[in-house]
């Protein structure tokens, strides 16, 4: 029965996709006598979180006796919150409930709660248990579980590649290399992240806005100028969102500084000089490549010379075609 309760919260978790980072999807339900009886999700960066939204339903929608909450189960796909954020702790509200049973997917790895939440519960004489579906919530959040293992935000390079893997003419002439349908594409992806990163080059050569044009509620990526040259400001980029610039030329300063803000993960749209650098600082996690049926020849720049994608520590996880180009996604080979 946890399973089938827990599998309903990780359904609403998700309805908080594309809005809720860099927080976590988060889901809950609260069961008596083996029914749902209220439920709730985290669904919106600085709202309330999961539990406080369950809890809500169910003083809205039942008056329920102290000694009812005694018998009731709240179900959470993360451990509850035990600190002072954008909202209070979660462990607070779950307490003050009555509620004597909380049975939790996996523990939250951010060292502030990081087995905390489940300890002050306990410590209030309500029963825990957890550790179901573990790998599908660390997927369902793998930039906020990366994050917090690693201490730095997973990072993914975008890019688009003529057939010959050319990645824009000598001349600098503007063309674009993939069609429509996967440049539509390009912006759900960026729509989930919590960063978009371009260097002066490409702001001076595309004029690019690079945010997420979709049709569907987001809360926009954060814009990341590197550049040590003056920029137009009046230019595409900044039109909207705000950008943080970064000036200095050495990568792994500026992601340690990144790693100390709330961004979780990045996404690099930008042309070979610098999307090699950072492989060559053996900053990526991810590759997305759209491959045109397009060749450049000798008029293009290569985006990795003789490089191959699996000679640089990367395993193909998924390909399928868009209109008549073809999206490839690669992963560092563990």
């Amino acid at each position: 029965m946890h399973e089938i309760f827990l599998k309903r919260a990780i359904n609403l978790a998700r309805k908080g996709k594309y809005l809720t980072k860099p927080n976590p999807m988060v889901g809950c339900v609260i069961v008596k006598d083996s029914e749902v009886i209220a439920e709730g999700h985290h669904m919106k960066y600085g709202s309330n979180h999961a539990e406080i939204n369950a809890l809500e339903d169910l003083n809205k929608n039942y008056n329920i006796s102290e000694a009812e909450f005694r018998q009731l189960t709240l179900y959470c796909t993360l451990e509850p919150c035990c600190h002072h954020g954008k909202t209070g702790p979660c462990t607070d509200a779950i307490i003050k409930s009555g509620i004597k049973k909380v049975v939790i997917g996996i523990k939250d790895p951010n060292p502030k709660v990081s087995g905390s939440g489940i300890k002050q519960l306990e410590d209030n004489g309500i029963e825990v248990l957890s550790g179901f579906f573990e790998e599908e919530l660390i997927e369902l959040n793998k930039h906020f579980f990366f994050k917090n293992t690693y201490n730095r935000p997973y990072i993914a390079i975008k890019i688009a590649s003529s057939a010959d893997g050319m990645s824009h003419r000598k001349d600098n002439t503007f063309t674009w290399i993939t069609s429509e349908q996967s440049r539509d594409d390009v912006q759900i992806v960026r729509a989930g992240f919590d960063a978009i990163l371009t260097g002066g080059n490409t702001l001076r050569n595309d004029n690019p806005r690079m945010n997420a044009r979709v049709d569907f509620e987001i809360n926009q990526p954060q814009k990341i100028l590197l550049t040590s040259q003056e920029i137009n400001k009046e230019s595409n980029f900044f039109k909207s969102g705000d950008v943080i610039i970064h000036r200095s030329s050495d990568l792994n300063k500026v992601i340690t500084e990144l790693s100390n803000t709330e961004i979780n993960s990045i996404l690099v749209e930008a042309g070979p000089n610098l999307v090699n650098a950072f492989l060559d600082n053996n900053l990526v996690d991810e590759i997305i490549i759209y491959k045109s049926n397009i060749t450049l020849g000798d008029e293009g720049v290569s985006w990795f010379e003789n490089k191959t994608i699996e000679s640089l520590g990367f395993d193909l996880k998924s390909s399928f075609k868009i209109n008549d180009d073809s999206k490839e996604t690669y992963l560092k080979t563990p």
